[in-house]
């Protein structure tokens, strides 16, 4: 395993980080088996949230005991002081320790300032000794750069992947010259890359990049493990794979963050919009069970209320593309000697 400097933090940490959102589907043996096989494997860097369900309860479960031999990153989505304090004391208690390395404020819509009631919990936290360094997550760019430029934050948290843009990599980019780290989310585009190797190979050259895998197999940890005992930089051929693939999606796809969500016809937005994609990339089978069939179905239902368009933060035209998806996804079971 690799290890870096997450920006001017001087915090240590692996290469590759653990991405704690999938394990709250997981049992609590299940989760904390899979925790300590990537900690045994050298990763020192998990990041979870208040806001993952059971996901904190089961990191402090797994690795709680060793806490001093790792980094810890969680979040908040408060929006009121009392609210920020509530959810600090609660993840200090389920992950079975007295500080988090890195506290970050949870996709806001608005960026916290140095005028905010909610940075100034954060100072607070960090002035008692709860917290360590300051982060924030966003899936906006506007947003991203104005957290970079503000001075006020030690950590981004942002998707990157492969398949990142100029835009992006360029906001990166501006980020690690004014000393922040950057946390990768979403380093698989939500599952639309297949392999792990082209985005660890994509953002290994920035060293204050660090993507966070959202693990939910022992052979996950695995081919990531393994990677990282042989990766190297983009060849040719790795190119000619990225290529294919932003040619196969264009330019307006599903990333599948879920901020979409909810939709009042109880559409799973995030998955259907993305299915043209999962049924060529992951095992159909999957997706077109009876339940699965009526799952998409369900796009029938939508009433064109704008909803998901106007929380999405890509600034995808959501119904477009379920409605798109739907008529693919008929085609396809079609193809496949499915419909009933």
């Amino acid at each position: 395993m690799q290890y870096t400097q997450l920006g001017n933090t001087g915090l240590r940490v692996s290469r590759s980080g653990f991405g704690a959102l999938p394990i709250q589907r997981l049992s609590i043996e299940d989760a904390g088996d899979l925790l300590r096989r990537a900690f045994d494997g050298g990763i020192n860097f998990f990041d979870t949230a208040r806001a993952y369900s059971n996901s904190e309860e089961k990191v402090g479960l797994a690795l709680g005991g060793v806490r001093d031999r790792f980094f810890l990153a969680t979040k908040t989505q408060a929006t009121t002081v009392e609210g920020f304090e509530a959810d600090l004391a609660k993840s200090l208690i389920l992950l079975k320790t007295d500080h988090v390395d890195i506290y970050q404020f949870h996709n806001p819509k608005e960026v916290p300032l140095r005028e905010s009631p909610l940075y100034e919990c954060m100072l607070k936290a960090r002035a008692e000794g709860k917290i360590r360094f300051i982060g924030i997550t966003n899936h906006r760019i506007d947003n991203a750069l104005t957290a970079i430029r503000s001075g006020l934050y030690d950590t981004l948290q942002y998707p990157l992947s492969a398949l990142s843009g100029e835009k992006e990599l360029d906001m990166v980019a501006e980020g690690g010259r004014r000393g922040m780290g950057v946390i990768a989310m979403k380093a698989l585009c939500g599952g639309l890359l297949t392999s792990a190797d082209l985005s660890m190979s994509c953002l290994r050259p920035m060293t204050h990049v660090v993507p966070i895998w959202g693990f939910q197999r022992p052979a996950e940890v695995d081919e990531v493990l393994s990677l990282e005992e042989t990766i190297g930089d983009l060849t040719g051929e790795m190119r000619a794979r990225i290529e294919r693939v932003r040619s196969e999606l264009g330019k307006d796809f599903c990333r599948g963050c879920g901020y979409c969500q909810p939709c009042p016809k109880g559409i799973e937005i995030q998955n259907c919009a993305r299915m043209p994609f999962l049924l060529r990339r992951a095992v159909w089978q999957n997706f077109t069970s009876p339940e699965g069939r009526e799952k998409m179905e369900r796009i029938e239902t939508c009433i064109n209320c704008g909803a998901c368009k106007s929380r999405c933060p890509y600034e995808l035209d959501c119904p477009s593309l379920l409605r798109a998806a739907l008529a693919d996804f008929r085609a396809f079971i079609a193809e496949k000697g499915l419909v009933a």
